[in-house]
């Protein structure tokens, strides 16, 4: 009799047991379920979306344009050149900055001498005489960068050199024509006469930003060159310097016969007007708007 009624209890707290599982397990289910629903999975993170369960509509809005703010003219350089002489230490470190102009560091000494500034001027025209035409180059490069005028009359030495290479000597006189055009009449006049006609060609065309009478006779010269294209920015150069309508001539296709005749019809008329004559402004005045 004991033994049925152990059985019996053991059904029933077998029973209970299973139930409260069910139970469990059917709250469970409903709490996943409703979770679900407002949890979604993002790549390695996980959302709540609290977005309420009715359907969003987005609405464009325009939103007022304001112009950014004008900016303030500001100098190129980020930090301003030294205008002070050079101590004694400065003029060493300049003169072991030249060999430096030449390789891997180039461009890094060609700052180091902008941050040096015009003073260090004396010691980067030595760079001028020496070994290496690519040092040569950046000591010009370096004093264009530095707008040092007082360099022109080494600059103007170098164009006027015959022993330099052309690319040297056209980068000098076009520098030094830049920087003080005045100052370079006489390496006009020189390189005029220049053997090789890349040279006589520079002349010719750099010769038109030199607005000084005396390379007018130059230029008027170099019209019966033996290169045409010589004679071409010789004439080029004329037009833009006296702003005098010549004769209309086929100047492409002239042989040297016809360019020592028109070249006279120049020669006329600068010896009427050479005595009277002035430059005229190269700056036009600004657009009205």
């Amino acid at each position: 009799m004991r033994e049925t009624c152990d059985c019996e209890a053991n059904r029933k707290g077998v029973t209970v047991q299973q139930r409260h599982a069910y139970v469990w397990a059917i709250v469970f289910s409903v709490v996943l379920v409703g979770t679900a629903q407002i949890l979604w999975a993002n790549p390695g993170r996980l959302f709540i979306e609290q977005t309420p369960v009715e359907k969003t509509w987005v609405i464009p809005a325009q939103v007022p344009y304001e112009a950014p703010p004008k900016g303030q003219d500001l100098s190129a350089e980020s930090v301003p050149q030294n205008t002070k002489p050079l101590t004694a230490q400065e003029v060493q470190r300049a003169e072991a900055l030249l060999p430096l102009l030449e390789g891997a560091q180039e461009f890094w000494a060609m700052g180091e001498f902008v941050h040096l500034g015009e003073p260090a001027v004396p010691v980067l025209v030595k760079g001028l005489v020496m070994p290496g035409p690519r040092i040569r180059y950046n000591v010009i490069e370096t004093i264009s960068m530095l707008k040092a005028a007082s360099a022109v009359p080494a600059l103007v030495a170098a164009a006027k050199e015959p022993n330099e290479i052309p690319r040297v000597r056209e980068h000098a006189l076009r520098v030094a024509v830049r920087l003080d055009a005045a100052k370079a009449t006489d390496a006009i006049e020189v390189l005029a006469q220049d053997p090789n006609s890349s040279i006589r060609k520079a002349a010719a065309f750099e010769a038109r930003y030199v607005r000084e009478k005396q390379v007018v006779p130059v230029l008027i010269g170099m019209i019966t060159d033996e290169e045409r294209f010589v004679a071409l920015s010789a004439v080029q150069s004329l037009w833009i310097l006296t702003r005098h309508e010549s004769e209309f001539h086929d100047w492409e296709t002239s042989t040297k016969q016809d360019r020592q005749e028109w070249a006279g019809e120049w020669s006329e008329w600068w010896n009427i007007q050479k005595d009277s004559f002035e430059m005229s402004d190269p700056k036009r005045p600004a657009r009205s708007r």
